[in-house]
């Protein structure tokens, strides 16, 4: 494994001043036009080309600011999950609760941060800022380090996979969840699922995606503090 930082985190973790203009161009207008298109059309659809096009400029224009499209991801990433909320250390619950409810708003503001996130650990300045607070909460449990970490570690996917499984639920014309299981679903190969379904678990409409991911915030809430006490 090399020792060496990829130049992107180099170029992040130095917190560089803005850097000077090529035919009216930056590093930071680079950014914030792909978290543009980004947003508008999704990961897959960022390119340079894409990219040169929507600034109206030539594509070997942009290598001068960012050597390829995974760096450039690098620099979107730190740009766009924005600071962690504020941590009250006096109330591990609430605070968690708050950093991953703004969590959530962050996915579904910049959704291609998801698929973002996947390629690896946090490490540009913003996610290590979110990792950073997330740990703080935890300050005065009396958890270890370790069990700190496995209980953000844990929060944090719960975000990331309820986050998704929302965002992709209107991506799709399938009919409503409830129905495509009634039309599926067998009884005998299926039993716990059916008697949820019997139940109108999934019918219930006072509940909506985020209610549902709050309900479950709490439940995995409520087993940390379990080791807390």
């Amino acid at each position: 494994m090399s020792d060496a930082l990829p130049r992107a985190l180099e170029i992040l973790w130095r917190e560089p001043k803005a850097g000077g203009r090529t035919g009216g161009l930056s590093r930071e207008r680079i950014v914030r036009a792909a978290v543009e298109l980004a947003d508008a059309e999704g990961l897959a659809a960022l390119s340079m080309a894409r990219l040169a096009e929507r600034l109206g400029c030539g594509t070997m224009s942009l290598y001068r600011h960012v050597a390829n499209k995974d760096e450039l991801v690098t620099f979107m990433l730190a740009a766009s999950v924005g600071r962690p909320p504020a941590i009250d250390v006096g109330n591990w619950a609430a605070a968690l609760t708050n950093w991953a409810t703004a969590l959530w708003e962050v996915y579904h503001r910049h959704p291609w941060v998801l698929q973002a996130v996947a390629a690896g650990p946090p490490a540009d300045p913003g996610q290590v800022a979110w990792l950073d607070a997330g740990l703080s909460a935890l300050g005065r449990t009396g958890l270890a380090e370790r069990e700190k970490l496995a209980a953000v570690m844990a929060v944090l996917h719960f975000v990331r996979g309820a986050a998704a499984v929302d965002i992709e639920a209107g991506r799709t014309d399938w009919p409503s969840y409830p129905a495509l299981l009634r039309r599926l679903l067998d009884p005998d190969r299926f039993p716990a699922l059916d008697a949820a379904l019997q139940d109108g678990v999934f019918d219930s409409t006072d509940n909506d995606p985020y209610t549902d991911f709050c309900a479950g915030l709490r439940q995995l809430l409520d087993g940390i503090a379990t080791r807390v006490g």
